[in-house]
């Protein structure tokens, strides 16, 4: 299935039916008077998040969703049915924008969320409406009302505990591969990586979802390679693993590099926690690691995790790293429960303390 993460799609919502103009006609009955139903409503367009799905793959091939109008009003004052709303079934985490793609209009970060895009036109009054005492035959009624249409754009952010950054070739996708059941493609050639990879990863009976993106490299904020779009992936992530090659001849220039494209990019990304690790050190002797290491230590100010994923050296330690700090963020989002006053903790107002 081919990864999509941005789709353009036009949407209309139904119109309303017209109101009926009908007199009631029946043998022996004098003056029936007006009996026109009302129009139905039209239908709406929703948008709702859903389980399964992590791809707008779907709307390349469709990409016009209309909901059904509503009925016509009726004699024997006989509403017109409303109609059915239509219903885009996206990704959690995708955004809807304007056509302008920046005004955003929701953002649906959890399963079942659901945001109406387009309300259906009302349906028009039927002549039995109008009927007064000033007015018993009134022979006129509302046209229903015209839907919402607009185009918006989807983009889809995925929803990720930890984002995996780093020049191409730095070992992402074998550590992805190496800690969940993922299997991106590995080659040793650049830009391996096209789409963004998901996988969940488990470490002391605890999972979290890693993300992993094409690599960036120098001028990705500007186009160059294949650019930065996929950054935005890893926006919702609660930190970053950062892996550095051993086998780059200048380990600080290859994590400042990936460092300037993320300041570059904005959107908070360089504020996130960050885990720095030197990877593929089964390559190197241990005189090259060590001079390596200090190098990575001093570019990016801490000490960094030395990994191996075809060994597995040090990886179950990047994990308990990474679990740390998803764990610590998750407890920190939940609200504090609000503790119930009893009587003896109540406030006293200013009144009260006069009374007394």
């Amino acid at each position: 299935m081919k990864f999509l993460d941005e789709a353009k799609v036009y949407i209309r919502s139904g119109d309303g039916g017209a109101g009926s103009v009908s007199f009631r006609r029946e043998k022996f009955i004098e003056f029936g008077g007006p009996d026109g139903g009302d129009g139905g409503r039209g239908g709406d367009v929703w948008v709702e998040a859903v389980n399964g799905l992590n791809t707008l793959i779907d709307f390349r091939f469709q990409q016009h969703f209309k909901a059904k109008v509503g009925m016509h009003g009726m004699g024997k004052n006989r509403t017109g049915a409303n109609g059915d709303d239509v219903t885009l079934k996206v990704p959690v985490g995708t955004q809807i924008f304007e056509e302008d793609q920046e005004s955003l209009i929701c953002d649906l970060t959890e399963e079942g969320q659901r945001f109406c895009l387009a309300k259906g036109g009302n349906g028009g009054f039927g002549n039995a409406h109008f009927k007064s005492s000033v007015n018993q035959a009134p022979d006129w009624a509302n046209p229903g009302l015209e839907g919402e249409e607009k185009t918006i754009w989807l983009h889809l952010k995925l929803i990720a505990d930890a984002g995996l950054v780093g020049l191409p070739n730095a070992g992402k996708s074998t550590f992805l591969a190496s800690v969940t059941r993922a299997r991106p493609k590995i080659a040793n050639y650049p830009f391996t990586t096209l789409h963004p990879n998901l996988g969940v990863a488990t470490i002391d009976e605890r999972e979290f979802i890693l993300a992993d993106i094409p690599g960036l490299i120098e001028g990705a904020h500007e186009g160059v390679g294949i650019g930065d779009r996929f950054l935005g992936h890893v926006e919702r992530t609660r930190v970053l693993l950062h892996l550095v090659s051993a086998q780059e001849e200048k380990v600080g220039k290859a994590y400042k590099t990936v460092k300037h494209e993320l300041e570059a990019y904005g959107n908070d990304l360089v504020d996130k926690p960050e885990i720095v690790a030197l990877s593929q050190i089964d390559v190197l002797d241990d005189a090259t690691l060590k001079k390596k290491a200090k190098e990575l230590a001093k570019a990016c100010g801490k000490t960094p995790f030395l990994i191996s994923a075809v060994t597995g050296k040090g990886m179950t330690e990047v994990l308990r790293a990474l679990r740390d700090i998803i764990v610590e963020a998750n407890t920190e989002e939940k609200p504090a429960k609000t503790p119930k006053l009893r009587h003896r903790d109540m406030i006293l107002t200013d009144e009260d303390e006069s009374d007394e």
